[in-house]
């Protein structure tokens, strides 16, 4: 019986077809796979930029929201119509076109205050606000503040609102008066009682949740104090004016900003 010659292979000196063989390229086939996913990550991406543009180009709105008496129309006149018209509690929206410069035009909507039907009205145009303004009176908010702290929370626990994330400004009106209140103070003010609602809500949630019919939702950070800083989702800030007078600017330079 002839003995073959037995085969050695030296692993730090590779053989001569060992060196051909490497340079033939391998696995053509996974390397096609890998080239095809990473194009389908690049067209999926360049999608969802699209359509988040898309969605941020089609929402224009600005909404007006607020109690009855805030001031909202009288804002909204002077803004659309550059004079003071006579307002009265209305039952239905105010629909005007902003145009604001080097932005394009916004549509501004004064949502009725009028608690029987604001949120029917704000439902109908919060998926298109790219803003939206709480209106408050600087003057009576101590004897509103319960209301006015009611509706903001529902405003900003909106899950549309939470969602899309317009920029929110509270702006505080009728800063005419001499004993209106200045936005750090509204701002305090708002936030201790934004707290005590916000306990409530949630007590009431969890003990809904725990039939299995709603999930909770918590408003700013859990552990602390309600914050409106720690609302992470909205952009949330606070301005003086007095549409009495025509003073505006704050609100003027904010809609510039979110055009």
């Amino acid at each position: 019986m002839v003995q073959q010659p037995s085969l050695l292979v030296n692993p730090t000196e590779p053989s001569e077809e060992d060196e051909k063989l490497r340079l033939i390229p391998q696995d053509d086939e996974d390397q096609g796979i890998n080239l095809g996913s990473v194009d389908c990550m690049l067209a999926f991406t360049s999608i969802f930029i699209f359509v988040w543009r898309r969605g941020r180009v089609s929402r224009r709105g600005i909404c007006l929201v607020g109690l009855c008496e805030s001031g909202k129309t009288l804002i909204f006149s002077q803004l659309i119509y550059k004079k003071a018209v006579e307002s009265f509690t209305s039952m239905k929206e105010n629909v005007g076109v902003l145009d604001i410069a080097s932005k394009g035009a916004l549509k501004l909507i004064d949502v009725p205050g009028h608690e029987r039907v604001r949120q029917r009205f704000f439902d109908n145009y919060k998926n298109t606000a790219r803003g939206i303004v709480f209106v408050l009176d600087s003057f009576t908010l101590n004897k509103d503040v319960r209301d006015v702290a009611e509706y903001l929370y529902t405003v900003l626990s909106d899950p549309v609102v939470s969602s899309n994330r317009p920029q929110v400004l509270i702006l505080c009106n009728k800063q005419d008066h001499a004993l209106a209140k200045g936005p750090q103070v509204i701002q305090s003010i708002l936030e201790k009682e934004m707290n005590v609602l916000r306990n409530t809500q949630t007590n009431q949630l969890e003990a809904v949740a725990e039939g299995g019919n709603k999930k909770s939702f918590y408003l700013g950070q859990e552990g602390k104090n309600f914050e409106f800083a720690d609302i992470r989702s909205l952009r949330i800030e606070f301005a003086a004016a007095s549409a009495q007078t025509a003073d505006l600017e704050n609100l003027k330079k904010w809609l510039q900003l979110v055009a």
